[in-house]
């Protein structure tokens, strides 16, 4: 198979992509693959041209401004970096072969669209099937980690003694402050699970995007819970599989090994604890409950201290402007002011 690399040493992109190339060449080289790229350089000197091509083990059309218009009119190529594979089932430059790639690396050849079929379809079974050992040590380690006495000595637990519990995949970074923010509202909210669960049912393990080690000592140190080892590469395969694009990001397993929610920190922000063991069953009981309070509350109070009618309404969190606490669910607003109660709030006031 012959592939055209298009690129340039200027293109910011290019040189982060580069080296991803390197390496999916040099392991298919081993492999035996049949496998060649040729560079076809949109530098703007042929000395720009040569530094590049250093960094490169395959071969280069030489340098030569009118060939490389003629390519990219030939491909269609508009934008760099592209990678165009010159057979018939060949993925497009629509179809993103660069994201391609940088998912999968290696695995992605011959770069067809059945091998992406294939390859998505094996992330879509590790992702509902329920074989929690398929899902975090099929191409990495097969242990996660944990703490020890507030010092980061790597204890390893193995993966086949988390099967059978709730496990939520938790995907974060010590440089991310949201992610920081919400490790320190998880932590708080494991304990009280973990607390009130005395087969201790729960385990979260963080899926790290730190950019160094130290980075990732860091970020474990504040967390009560495992982790899966810095260096193991399954965390990268976890964020593909899951398609996760930001971060923090909380993704819950159910006790059966399947997926039970991707929208973990959002059940976790909003009913905390009182969501284990976060089944769709568990939050269709929360969402009647709250559901259940509405109705027996008022449409509309009265405050003594404000001057227009409260309206019940459903927030998912405030600032009660009486106690001074956090709310969610039922709040008494006022649409003219940036005014508050929680429902227990206004009984108070109505009192005194």
């Amino acid at each position: 198979m012959i592939c055209l690399f298009f690129s340039a040493n200027w293109c910011r992109p290019c040189r982060t992509f580069t080296p991803l190339l390197v390496q999916l060449y040099n392991t298919l080289q081993k492999r035996d693959e049949k496998l060649e790229i040729i560079f076809i350089s949109l530098d703007h000197d042929k000395n720009e041209f040569e530094q590049y091509l250093q960094t490169m083990p395959w071969l280069a059309a030489p340098y030569d401004t009118e060939l490389q218009k003629q390519l990219c009119d030939e491909y269609h190529v508009d934008r760099i970096p592209s990678f165009v594979p010159l057979c018939g089932d060949g993925i497009s430059k629509q179809d993103d072969l660069i994201g391609f790639i940088e998912d999968y690396g290696a695995e992605a050849f011959p770069f067809t669209r059945k091998r992406r079929q294939e390859l998505k379809a094996m992330d879509r079974a590790k992702r509902v099937e329920g074989k929690l050992e398929d899902l975090l040590g099929n191409r990495g380690l097969n242990y996660v980690i944990s703490r020890h006495g507030g010092k980061f000595i790597s204890l390893q637990t193995p993966i086949s003694q988390l099967v059978g519990k709730t496990i939520g995949l938790y995907f974060g970074a010590y440089w991310s402050p949201p992610s920081r923010s919400f490790t320190a509202k998880l932590s708080k909210v494991y304990k009280e699970i973990m607390d009130k669960t005395e087969d201790h049912s729960l385990e979260v393990i963080l899926v790290s995007t730190d950019r160094n080690l130290v980075e990732f000592k860091l970020n474990v140190a504040d967390m009560p819970w495992l982790a899966i080892p810095y260096e193991d590469e399954s965390q990268q395969e976890l964020y593909r599989i899951f398609d996760v694009k930001t971060i923090p990001t909380l993704v819950l397993i159910g006790a059966d090994g399947k997926t039970a929610s991707e929208n973990g920190r959002g059940l976790v922000c909003l009913y905390g604890a009182e969501a284990f063991p976060f089944t769709e069953e568990r939050i269709e009981e929360l969402e009647a409950a709250v559901k259940k309070e509405g109705e027996e509350l008022a449409s509309n109070v009265e405050d003594i201290k404000h001057e227009h009618v409260l309206k019940l309404e459903l927030a998912k969190a405030y600032v009660c402007d009486f106690c001074k606490r956090q709310g969610r669910f039922w709040a008494f607003s006022c649409d003219a002011c940036d005014y508050d109660l929680h429902p227990s709030c206004v009984q108070l006031i109505s009192n005194v």
